[in-house]
């Protein structure tokens, strides 16, 4: 069984030209697109086996692409890649029929192992440890900005959507967000 044909998703076109790199020299079919249009137009083109696809292209949710691509690729899979982890994202992802979820910032070693049903091709006998995990207050400070986003920067409505005070989300706001985990 040869390795499957690729679809990346993503707005970032840096992380697509390193990720789509590093996939083709390891022997995989690698297709890319910047937007939802692209997506859908390379798939009409040529199925792909595997779709990785950013939850946010621009300012849009990719959400409403997971259906459409999936009917255009019948028995592909579909592995979400986010900078905005969250449980309700996850589960409205995998309802639609994302078979995975992965994090940004995300290293080839875990994008290998969602491609693969065993361990990862690093040449390695052992699978390599489990990611980092992104601190807390990173979550919370992501969290925040997403619903800040969402209520159009107003702080009032996004700390009645919070369940906070407004001072209170107003002092969060004023502090630095903490850094992202460090990546190998």
């Amino acid at each position: 069984m040869g390795k499957p044909t690729l679809l990346l998703v993503d707005d970032d076109a840096l992380f697509l030209r390193t990720l789509g790199g590093a996939l083709e020299r390891k022997g995989y079919a690698v297709r890319t697109a910047e937007t939802g249009e692209g997506a859908l137009a390379a798939v009409t083109d040529a199925p792909a086996e595997v779709i990785f696809l950013d939850l946010m292209l621009g300012e849009q949710s990719s959400l409403p692409l997971i259906e459409p691509l999936l009917a255009a690729c019948p028995g592909a899979r579909l592995i979400m890649l986010t900078g905005y982890a969250s449980v309700a994202t996850t589960v409205a992802a995998m309802r639609l029929g994302a078979t995975d979820y992965l994090a940004k910032p995300v290293g080839l070693g875990e994008v290998l192992q969602a491609l693969g049903p065993g361990k990862p091709e690093t040449g390695q006998d052992s699978p390599e440890p489990p990611p980092q995990p992104i601190p807390l207050a990173r979550v919370e400070w992501e969290h925040i900005q997403r619903v800040l986003a969402d209520h159009d920067g107003n702080i009032s409505a996004a700390a009645r959507a919070l369940g906070v005070h407004r001072r209170s989300l107003q002092r969060k706001l004023a502090k630095r967000p903490p850094p992202p985990p460090p990546r190998d």
